[in-house]
């Protein structure tokens, strides 16, 4: 289904957000952007995971055969696959070489993989953000054995990307995505839902197969996500990245100075002047 076309404030659009659920972890600490947008417009945002993950068992990816020393690199895009890596390494007692190679998907991921190893720079590579930012650096390194440790439930992109560039690659799923159990909701009731990727949607309707949207906005980040909003024949209203906001909380409040920024000025200049 395509976004709606009402106009700014009407349709759908006119009832205006005031509580937002954030399906992803709360934030460690309370400098978020999501926290700046709940006091700067008066919203309620709550945090909760609709997807968890669930390691794969050392007995089980034994039976994956997969000979981790057999290869010369090792594709990371996730501090999931990080740590369920060294995980399954720990306890098949394997020390990685000191020539293994890593490729990481980005800045973020690379950091995280030093909470494991101490890296030498010539030995790691990193890409900006996306598995497309890092292929032009794979391309320089034909002669690898790659691995790629990931979920059971992952984009095409990569595996794609090895097959049809002819390199040797093995895929070792070590981790598997599962929907978090939200019957405690009893029933999903905001304003607006913001998913981050195709696994969460997949969650809202295991755990509330007769979810109607109604008035409910979605908010999705990724085209993945996006695209499974739309297959599923729910109404995306929030894109994001943008070129304009690059970023959930930034697409989020974009949305509302669109559809509410002249109500919520009224309101705060009324509530100003009660102050004074």
């Amino acid at each position: 289904m395509a976004e709606s076309t009402d106009k700014p404030g009407t349709g759908r659009h006119a009832k205006r957000i005031r509580s937002i659920l954030v399906t992803q972890p709360k934030p460690a600490n309370d400098v978020s952007p999501y926290f700046a947008i709940a006091e700067k417009y008066g919203i309620k945002v709550d945090f909760r995971e609709f997807i968890q993950v669930e390691p794969v068992s050392y007995k089980d990816f034994r039976k994956e055969k997969v000979n981790i020393q057999e290869h010369t690199a090792i594709i990371f895009t996730s501090r999931n696959a990080v740590d369920h890596f060294f995980r399954i390494c720990q306890e098949a007692k394997l020390e990685m070489p000191a020539e293994m190679k890593y490729f990481c998907i980005s800045e973020q991921t690379a950091n995280y993989l030093q909470k494991y190893i101490v890296l030498r720079k010539r030995k790691l590579f990193i890409g900006q953000r996306t598995a497309a930012d890092l292929f032009d650096v794979i391309k320089k390194h034909k002669g690898e054995k790659f691995l790629y440790p990931c979920s059971d439930i992952r984009k095409d992109d990569i595996p794609e990307f090895m097959r049809a560039n002819g390199f040797k690659f093995t895929e070792a799923v070590i981790y598997r995505t599962v929907a978090s159990d939200l019957s405690d909701l009893s029933d999903v009731k905001y304003d607006c839902l913001a998913f981050f990727s195709p696994s969460g949607i997949s969650s809202l309707f295991i755990n509330f197969p007769d979810f109607v949207q109604e008035g409910t906005r979605i908010a999705a980040f990724g085209p993945t996500t996006a695209k499974a909003v739309r297959d599923a024949g729910l109404e995306l209203d929030i894109e994001a990245p943008q070129p304009n906001a690059p970023s959930m909380t930034g697409a989020i409040e974009a949305y509302i100075r669109l559809h509410h920024g002249a109500e919520i000025a009224k309101e705060q200049a009324r509530n100003n002047k009660q102050k004074a």
